[in-house]
This record gives C-alpha cells, sequence and structure tokens, in this order.
C-alpha cells in the first residue's frame, strides 16, 4: 500500500456561488459519509480544511536567523483549501477517491504518492 496525498484547490476570484444553510448541511454530510466511507475501507490516513491563504505563515531560516511573514509562501491564485491523505493499493485506487472527492466539493484534486515512505 502506498500513501497518497489527495489535495482540493480553490482559485482566488473563483469562489463557487454562494450556498444556503441547508446546501452546506447536505455537502458536509455527503463529505462525513464519504469520509466514513474511506475509513471502512480501510484506507483513510487523515484529512482536513484549511483556512484561507491569508491565515498563512511562512517562517524561514535565512543563515542563523529564523524569519516570519504573513501571507501565503507562493505568491499565486491558485491556493491549498484542504487535503486527504490516503494509503491505497495503487495510483488508479486513489484516483477513484478522488473521483468521489471532487464529485462532493467541485474542487480540482490533485492525487500526489509520498516519497521514500515503507509501503504500509
Amino acid at each position: 500500500m502506498t500513501k497518497y496525498m489527495l489535495s482540493a484547490h480553490s482559485v482566488e476570484g473563483q469562489s463557487p456561488p454562494p450556498m444556503s444553510p441547508e446546501d452546506v448541511q447536505q455537502v458536509t454530510k455527503q463529505v462525513l459519509a464519504l469520509e466514513g466511507e474511506m475509513k471502512e475501507a480501510g484506507v483513510w490516513v487523515f484529512g482536513g480544511r484549511l483556512h484561507g491563504p491569508d491565515t498563512a505563515t511562512v517562517v524561514r531560516a535565512l543563515g542563523q536567523q529564523v524569519i516570519t511573514t504573513d501571507g501565503p509562501f507562493v505568491e499565486a491564485r491558485e491556493h491549498l483549501g484542504g487535503l486527504y491523505i490516503l494509503e491505497a493499493a495503487d495510483l488508479d485506487a486513489a484516483l477513484s477517491w478522488a473521483a468521489k472527492v471532487t464529485s462532493i466539493v467541485g474542487a480540482p484534486i490533485e492525487v500526489r504518492p509520498f516519497a521514500g515512505l515503507p509501503e504500509g
């Protein structure tokens, strides 16, 4: 089994239409059901949604000095919005889970295997 990161991305200025409280409840219910399905299938490792990029702080070492700056590390319109870490049999299995995630959240999902980790 290989660990994969499924990352959801948002594009600045391309917000989805506002959702009613009922729509938010429905999407939340679908996400929780999918996460339950992942856990039952034994692929779930971790998942979480992130606050917006304006809440980011970057920490970097410059010689002996450590500097912190506000804002995301990358100056871009696209930002990481959330992620899942799954342990799947192969890339096809990870892509299948990504298809389910994107169908619910409506965001593009990038699927990448972790490098250098022993297979579970």
